[in-house]
């Protein structure tokens, strides 16, 4: 957990007058106001998951995005319809494809997230598909967000050398395989 908060706070703290903080109860973005000079970024507990998956989301809003709490995003938590799920889905196909790139970043391992408990909470093939499809495509086309390479790159350096880094963002190393059985194991 160390290695990714001291990560964005360094290269993001003053940068962005954003701090990650966690221990929340459920994860959200406040904006900064007159209590509270700096934009907070909480993500849940002390769960590395929850945090990178922020990050994501972080790294994805533009400059509008990050004056909106929580980026102006809904969210409906427990179960959804499955209207609503495909929705849900469709937001968060680019967040997770990022948490992804940094899981492996930081040497974790990655798992997609249906977040609805009226599901099985296995992730649908379409969603995995969507999800691998993203990362791969701005892999291949050298488009990730700045701040998302940044990050990735950052975190990458604490724990391998700058070859074996390298390699993070060659679009060959993510499938669809991986991600399906990272679903099966778990």
């Amino acid at each position: 957990m160390a290695a990714v908060t001291g990560t964005f706070a360094e290269l993001f703290e003053q940068r962005y007058q954003t701090e990650l903080v966690g221990g929340a109860d459920e994860p959200f973005y406040r904006t900064a106001d007159s209590e509270h000079g700096r934009h907070q970024l909480f993500f849940r507990g002390d769960y590395v998951a929850s945090a990178l998956h922020e990050i994501a989301h972080w790294c994805i809003a533009g400059e509008r995005r990050r004056q909106l709490d929580d980026f102006g995003y809904w969210y409906q938590p427990g179960e959804r319809s499955a209207q609503l799920q495909r929705q849900f889905e469709a937001v968060e196909v680019a967040p997770q494809a990022l948490e992804w790139l940094f899981a492996r970043s930081c040497g974790r391992r990655f798992q997609l997230s249906v977040d609805n408990f009226a599901l099985d909470n296995r992730p649908p093939v379409p969603f995995a598909q969507a999800v691998c499809a993203r990362l791969q495509g701005w892999l291949q086309s050298a488009t990730l967000p700045p701040r998302a390479q940044e990050f990735a790159t950052a975190l990458a350096a604490r724990r391998l050398p700058s070859t074996a880094a390298a390699a993070l963002f060659d679009p060959r190393q993510y499938s669809l395989a991986e991600l399906l059985l990272a679903e099966a194991v778990a």
